[in-house]
């Protein structure tokens, strides 16, 4: 699975519009293999974010869970250090 895709569900803020789109745009790139389509192909491409879309917010909303929601911040900081570990950053 494609590692800029990222979780969406059980995080505080809840995901946005947006954030949704972008994990299916990112999704529909993987797929495809394309990173930005033809003219040809643009429509069809277009089409299958907007559906990706709307079918991840439709999972999402109805999800349920009893665990806590992650904050968002703490789980970017773990993300960080982990990189830095793994890649010897700052």
């Amino acid at each position: 699975m494609c590692r800029n895709i990222k979780t969406l569900f059980n995080f505080e803020p809840p995901a946005t519009e947006a954030e949704i789109h972008d994990a299916a745009l990112q999704f529909v790139r993987k797929l495809s293999g394309f990173n930005a389509p033809s003219k040809i192909n643009q429509a069809a491409f277009e089409q299958a974010v907007a559906e990706i879309s709307a079918s991840a917010g439709n999972l999402i909303a109805s999800l349920v869970t009893t665990a806590q929601p992650r904050d968002r911040e703490v789980e970017a900081a773990k993300a960080r250090a982990r990189s830095a570990e793994r890649f010897g950053g700052t």
